[in-house]
């Protein structure tokens, strides 16, 4: 567990304490993997790139198309509400009244999900379990002291914001007969139309930033979870094991051999047409490629080379 969690999170073992290497390091902390890999290059292009690879065990970025597939219905969940965040912000973002509209119903969406009585315990466990298996790497003296206490104050907070929003997530929106009303509606097709709701129809018709800001009042009872759905799914992502695999003719098998994971990863180039669909139990993984475009569903005759990464906390 300490080898572990020592390679998955942000250890330093270039040897290297200058100043460039530091930032670097806390910018793959904060931001995506991809994104860090370029920042470094622009630095010390050999011993950033080596350590990128070796942290993330992954190949330098390139054209690929990357699927999660997760094995368990807690991930699952967690997977769910960060699309669904992800969504939200996006769409809030726009400007056009569709776009909010599009935004508003991913924020239902949410609520729905959030709804489970358990997710925001079951969260806040799980956020207090890496806490304590990161605050054990503290004597390391491979470990980034400023980043290790970057993480563990994000855990901190987040945790805090979680139990500070006491009652169910999201029951003031629940208690909003007008938001209510709306979401009832739009489970009827075009049941949104303007003599439908006229009043849904007028907060259409305002400014963008008048929709914008009621969006984000609508969203902030969300966003505690949004933080700690975020740091487990960062250190779920990063606690990887990548390895080549082929699909021989579009199939490939492997035995779980006592392995336990929670996420899968499949990458593969985006030149090939064709996507993965993955069946997995304790005692084995099958993956089939099948031909995009095909109503039928039909295998891939080709050997389809992919990268296979096994995520588990």
């Amino acid at each position: 567990m300490y080898e572990r969690a020592g390679r998955v999170y942000f250890c330093l073992v270039l040897g290297n304490t200058s100043g460039s290497t530091v930032a670097w390091t806390n910018r793959l902390l904060s931001e995506r993997a991809a994104d860090a890999f370029h920042f470094a290059r622009a630095r010390t292009a050999t011993a950033c790139e080596h350590c990128y690879r070796s942290i993330f065990n992954m190949q330098a970025p390139s054209a690929v198309i990357s699927y999660e597939f997760p094995l368990n219905e807690r991930i699952r969940t967690l997977l769910r509400m960060e699309s669904l965040y992800e969504r939200v912000q996006f769409f809030s973002s726009m400007e056009h009244a569709l776009d909010h509209h599009a935004a508003l119903l991913s924020l239902f969406e949410i609520l729905d999900v959030a709804g489970r009585a358990d997710l925001k315990s079951e969260l806040m466990q799980e956020l207090e379990r890496q806490k304590q298996a990161l605050s054990a790497l503290r004597s390391n003296p491979q470990i980034s002291e400023e980043a290790l206490n970057s993480i563990l104050t994000d855990i901190d907070r987040a945790v805090a914001d979680l139990f500070q929003s006491s009652g169910k997530t999201g029951q003031g929106l629940r208690e909003n007969e007008w938001l209510m009303g709306i979401k009832q509606r739009v489970a009827i097709p075009g049941g949104v139309c303007e003599f439908d709701v006229p009043s849904y129809h007028y907060w259409l018709h305002q400014g963008a930033d008048i929709r914008r800001t009621d969006l984000s009042n609508w969203l902030a009872p969300f966003l505690p979870m949004r933080s700690g759905i975020t740091i487990v799914l960062r250190i779920l992502r990063e606690s990887g094991r990548s390895s080549q695999q082929t699909a021989t003719q579009g199939v490939y098998q492997q035995m779980m051999g006592g392995r336990v994971a929670q996420l899968l990863r499949l990458s593969l180039n985006d030149e090939e047409t064709c996507v993965p669909e993955v069946s997995a139990n304790k005692y084995a993984l099958n993956i089939r490629f099948t031909m995009t475009g095909d109503s039928q569903r039909r295998l891939a005759q080709d050997d389809i080379p992919f990268e296979l990464t096994f995520c588990n906390l």
